[in-house]
């Protein structure tokens, strides 16, 4: 890795395994039958969208959901726990190679995600070794709280704004070719990631 010193980690499908199709099972159980239509392995759209860019309150979302959905009578907490099954588990040697990595290296998190999403792996995924989220990331770029999500150049200028860095001294490592595609013309040196992959390599 020539001249990194900021490693830029994806969320879900890179650190954290996910299984989009689950997620539109559960909803078409409590009776959101187009979830399919919404719901995409790189980037939402509706109302998920809106939520991933933080345009939306949760109680707003939860109400614009019933309306979409067949039953109306969809509590929150269903809502809840039907899209958090979209996030699987987040193997022990990932969190071991980022504790790892902060030793030389400036540790972020980029990630289009919303409230209720992050609320979820707060507090479980990143808790599994007695550790909390903060001990792993030197610095967390969320899009619900940015205003803005992959691939769109926005979330990355504010990134590179808010943290100073230089994106030519930095490896952004995701899932989705089109949010490499868009760093790449923005000066980081990117890893695109392949399901499940294990990416220790890159590191030895």
């Amino acid at each position: 890795m020539n001249n990194i010193k900021t490693i830029i980690f994806d969320l879900g499908g890179v650190l954290i395994n996910l299984d989009t199709e689950a997620a539109v099972r559960n909803f078409k159980e409590i009776g959101f039958l187009d979830a399919h239509k919404y719901l995409g392995d790189y980037l939402q759209k509706g109302i998920f969208l809106e939520m991933e860019e933080g345009k939306l309150r949760d109680e707003e979302f939860y109400d614009k959901f019933r309306e979409l959905s067949v039953n109306k009578n969809i509590t929150n907490e269903q809502i809840e726990e039907a899209w958090c099954k979209i996030l699987l588990d987040l193997p022990d040697y990932k969190l071991d190679l980022l504790l790892e990595l902060r030793k030389k290296y400036r540790v972020f998190l980029l990630s289009n995600t919303n409230r209720i999403i992050a609320a979820h792996y707060t507090k479980h995924a990143f808790t599994q070794q007695g550790l909390t989220i903060d001990d792993y990331f030197d610095r967390r770029y969320v899009s619900y709280k940015i205003g803005c999500v992959k691939p769109y150049r926005g979330i990355f200028e504010y990134l590179i704004a808010d943290s100073g860095i230089h994106p030519q001294e930095a490896l952004f490592l995701d899932d989705g070719e089109q949010n490499i595609i868009t760093a790449k013309e923005m000066g980081f040196q990117t890893y695109l990631v392949a399901p499940k992959e294990d990416f220790r390599h890159l590191f030895q």
